[in-house]
């Protein structure tokens, strides 16, 4: 079991701080929605009625759509481009293990490489599709939910309901979009410039600490 935990110690520790937070949210989220109703002058909801509102499932699903644009939009675009430097970067002039074609003699290769055609093809691309698939389904649910609380406060001012073609192209949705998409690509620009002047010690994101600023790659 420490042995177990050990190797999957960093997914873990992740997962934990995950399960933590989102409990977090869920709980303030509850509240402060809630003291919205009463100061409106409306009844607070139960529980299991916030789980189902657009206010959590929108806060939700806008996160995690870009986070999951970021990551997809960075395993793509690190095929090809290149930031000389970095340690987030591949090297400039040459190819790397990444690179090389699977061989389906190798020890231990997974079975899709042994397998070939369709199935090599598609699990060469696996990573990405994953990750853009995780991010359209939750656009998709964003995209939802935004709309449904968008017309749970319409429908409490006693206004008329928008339409979902109507709301595709509203100002709320997209800057609830762009709000979360800008950080994740602020973020991402940070730690690929930082990485080729700072360093730390132990860290797979870090250069050596020795290393020069021009040498690219982990």
């Amino acid at each position: 079991m420490k042995r177990f935990i050990y190797n999957n110690s960093l997914s873990i520790v992740f997962f934990l701080l995950f399960v933590g937070s989102f409990i977090g949210q869920i709980y303030t989220g509850f509240k402060h929605y809630n003291q919205e109703n009463i100061q409106e002058g409306f009844v607070a909801i139960p529980f299991i009625t916030y789980l189902q509102s657009g206010h959590f499932l929108q806060a939700t699903f806008e996160n995690w759509e870009s986070e999951f644009f970021q990551m997809g939009l960075f395993v793509i675009l690190t095929i090809w481009l290149r930031q000389k430097g970095s340690s987030e970067s591949k090297k400039c002039d040459v190819k790397e293990e990444v690179d090389r074609e699977p061989n389906p003699k190798r020890k231990n290769t997974p079975w899709p490489v042994k397998k070939g055609g369709i199935i090599l093809w598609i699990y060469k691309r696996s990573l990405s599709i994953s990750l853009f698939l995780l991010f359209l389904v939750s656009f998709v649910i964003h995209f939802y939910a935004s709309l449904k609380d968008e017309n749970e406060i319409l429908a409490k001012k006693h206004l008329s309901l928008i339409t979902s073609s109507e709301y595709i192209w509203s100002s709320r949705f997209w800057f609830e979009s762009f709000q979360n998409w800008q950080s994740e690509f602020l973020s991402m620009f940070t730690i690929i410039i930082l990485s080729i002047y700072l360093r730390q010690k132990g860290s797979p994101q870090s250069k050596p600490v020795d290393a020069p600023h021009s040498e690219t790659g982990e």
